[in-house]
């Protein structure tokens, strides 16, 4: 199995930066890519980056040069550095693992943007 464990979540303003963490822990070598997730209010939820284990990255267009995901291989750790934060972006982040067999996920944080 394959543990999430997120933080960095908050209250910011519009304009404001956050920078969510992921730890990963489990069968850390099962792990594919790993990314970030997201589901504003009464909205499903949706991508928003996503890194490979060779390091190739995938944004959504709503966030593309705003948000920067990254990793840190020796700490098992993902990273999603948020700026220029809008509103909008108000939702609950999930950090995201996926193996061969399926896809593993975090409890959830918080990301609250006001104008």
């Amino acid at each position: 199995q394959v543990q999430l464990v997120e933080s960095g979540g908050g209250l910011v303003q519009a304009g404001g930066s956050l920078r969510l963490s992921c730890a990963a822990s489990g069968s850390i070598s099962s792990i594919n890519a790993m990314g970030w997730f997201r589901q504003p209010p009464g909205k499903q939820r949706d991508m928003a980056a996503i890194i490979t284990n060779g390091g190739s990255t995938n944004y959504a267009d709503s966030v593309k040069g705003r948000f920067t995901i990254s990793r840190d291989n020796a700490k098992n750790a993902v990273y999603l550095q948020m700026n220029s934060l809008k509103p909008e972006d108000t939702a609950v982040y999930y950090c995201n693992a996926r193996t061969n067999g399926r896809n593993w996920w975090g409890q959830g944080t918080q990301v609250t943007v006001s104008s």
